[in-house]
């Protein structure tokens, strides 16, 4: 399902791509003129935004229609065809650039994704997004994250507290920033700690973190650090299991990583470095 949002969102780009008009589809094509035309697949990947081009096409005009052969998260090769859709073709001519840069951009980052989530299969451990997305996108940008098979992390500043440097170094150390929020957020907060050191990281998990992020560790410190991390954690009264979490990984390192026995690798890779699938619109004769 679309995340809460995308109609505001598909409204702000219909009104940047239209303007006051496709003044060249209005002067070349007949406001009578019925026609048909297929989402056709050019790469291989993951598919992702074939739902948000249907919203951004009834969104323009709800009299068109669609048949789907493929979903998001589907693996895609060169000649699949996605859908058809059919009506107006003056609306599907207007809409067609805005259907296929979602979908080529929002592909891209599901394809990556999935690579990520196959190079840790078996492991237990899980492909984790961060807030390094496009302003404004970051909806969709996570949404095709978990079209790639990833999880999405915070989704913005407020369903989660993350203490990182600054906030130690302004709060007092690990256990008075945890503290601080674990007295003073008005929910029941995730307390995440970024630790750069093993003392940081086992500072967090004895005053009480709910995860730890491990920042810049090696494979090698993580095979000795987890196991005593958990350790520490299996001995806090009445709380949680802490949730361990590498950062810093690069993509050739994610098998080594997950090997540690962790519980997430974060990355902003598939939002930062994937490329657009290749991705077009065939109109029939």
């Amino acid at each position: 399902m679309l995340p809460t949002g995308t109609d505001a969102l598909i409204d702000l780009a219909l009104r940047e791509d239209i303007g006051d008009g496709d003044h060249t589809t209005l002067s070349t094509i007949p406001p009578d003129a019925r026609g048909a035309a297929r989402l056709l697949v050019k790469d291989q990947g993951v598919l992702a935004g074939v739902e948000l081009a249907q919203a951004i096409a009834h969104r323009f005009d709800p009299d068109l229609h669609f048949k789907l052969f493929l979903q998001d998260g589907a693996t895609i090769s060169k000649g699949d065809v996605a859908f058809t859709i059919m009506g107006s073709s003056r609306s599907i001519l207007i809409v067609e650039r805005l259907m296929l840069t979602f979908m080529q951009r929002m592909s891209g980052i599901a394809t990556l994704t999935h690579r990520f989530v196959q190079a840790v299969e078996g492991t237990g451990c899980r492909i984790l997004d961060t807030r390094k997305t496009t302003p404004g996108l970051r909806v969709l940008e996570k949404y095709a994250v978990r079209c790639g098979g990833g999880v999405n992390h915070r989704m913005g500043l407020d369903d989660a507290a993350m203490l990182k440097e600054n906030h130690l170094a302004w709060a007092g150390g690990v256990r008075a920033a945890v503290a601080a929020v674990q007295a003073s957020a008005p929910w029941p907060a995730r307390v995440i700690v970024e630790a750069e050191t093993e003392q940081q990281a086992c500072e967090a998990v004895e005053a009480g973190a709910d995860g730890v992020l491990l920042d810049e560790f090696s494979p090698e410190a993580l095979l000795a650090l987890v196991p005593q991390l958990r350790q520490r954690a299996a001995s806090r009264v009445g709380a949680a299991p802490v949730v361990l979490e590498a950062s810093g990984v690069q993509p050739e390192q994610l098998a080594a990583y997950a090997a540690t026995g962790i519980d997430l690798i974060s990355t902003s890779a598939p939002v930062t470095r994937s490329r657009w699938l290749d991705l077009s619109m065939r109109f029939d004769a």
